[in-house]
C-alpha cells in the first residue's frame, strides 16, 4: 500500500499539490514536516493523509493554532 497527501482549500475543495507517493506513513509524515510551509504558500489550506484511497487522518489545517 502506498501513502499520499490530498490537498484542499479552506472550504475542503481539492487543489493541486505535489503528486508524491510514499512507501510508508513515516516517510509521508517526514516529507510533510519538511515542506508544509511551502504547501501553505502555494495555496494549500489543509491536507489529509491517504493510504491507497482510505483516509488515515485529516483534514488537518496547515495554519498554526493561535
Amino acid at each position: 500500500m502506498e501513502y499520499r497527501w490530498r490537498y484542499q482549500d479552506a472550504q475542503g475543495r481539492d487543489v493541486v499539490g505535489p503528486d508524491v507517493m510514499f512507501a510508508d506513513q513515516t516517510e509521508a509524515e517526514d516529507w510533510f514536516s519538511a515542506g508544509w510551509r511551502d504547501l501553505l504558500d502555494a495555496g494549500v489550506e489543509q491536507v489529509t493523509l491517504l493510504r491507497s484511497e482510505s483516509e488515515v487522518y485529516g483534514p488537518m489545517s496547515l495554519h498554526p493554532v493561535q
